[in-house]
């Protein structure tokens, strides 16, 4: 199975733009803003595109996460930025804007750790786990290689982040039945 998660080297223009974008990430303004604005416009944009594209994809490598419910039991999506661990697999943090409670989508896995990805249009069944201990900071040193400063997220929000590496499974068919 080939894997859409190996690491890139952005060509020099995102290169730019990630420079002048990540230290606004980083504001209070944004951090405000970009919970309310960011998912509805990932909506439309998937919901124009048959999901093969994402807003945050622009800028970061970025995949739509499907999980199972932790209450519920249905399906969940959720937008994330990854960073390629080197080994075939995403890391992928629930920073959630530096706000003080996790993401829904980390208590989704912590109960459910089978879950769905897509990357560029390709779709894989992943098994999550969480990452901790020594892996933890190199993790870290990983995320921010890509995304210079976005531990700052953590110190932030007053809590540990949790950080899940999805191991990918199988690809699976994209036909918009599985969905």
């Amino acid at each position: 199975m080939s894997t859409p998660l190996r690491e890139r080297r952005p060509d020099p223009v995102v290169r730019a733009v990630r420079a002048v974008v990540a230290p606004l990430t980083r504001t209070r303004a944004f951090r405000w803003a970009a919970p309310r604005v960011m998912p509805p416009i990932e909506q439309a944009i998937a919901a124009m595109t048959g999901r093969s594209v994402q807003l945050s994809s622009l800028l970061v490598p970025s995949l739509i996460l499907t999980t199972t419910g932790a209450k519920s039991g249905l399906p969940r999506d959720s937008v994330l930025m990854y960073t390629a661990d080197g080994r075939g697999s995403a890391i992928v943090a629930g920073t959630s804007f530096a706000r003080d409670k996790h993401p829904a989508w980390t208590y989704n896995l912590l109960a459910h750790p089978e879950a769905h990805i897509e990357v560029r249009g390709r779709r894989f069944s992943v098994r999550a786990s969480l990452i901790d201990g020594v892996d933890r900071d190199a993790a870290w040193q990983r995320i921010e290689r890509q995304w210079p400063g976005y531990r700052a997220y953590e110190r932030e929000s007053g809590r540990v982040v949790r950080l899940f590496r999805l191991v990918l499974r199988a690809e699976v068919p994209t036909s918009g039945a599985e969905r």
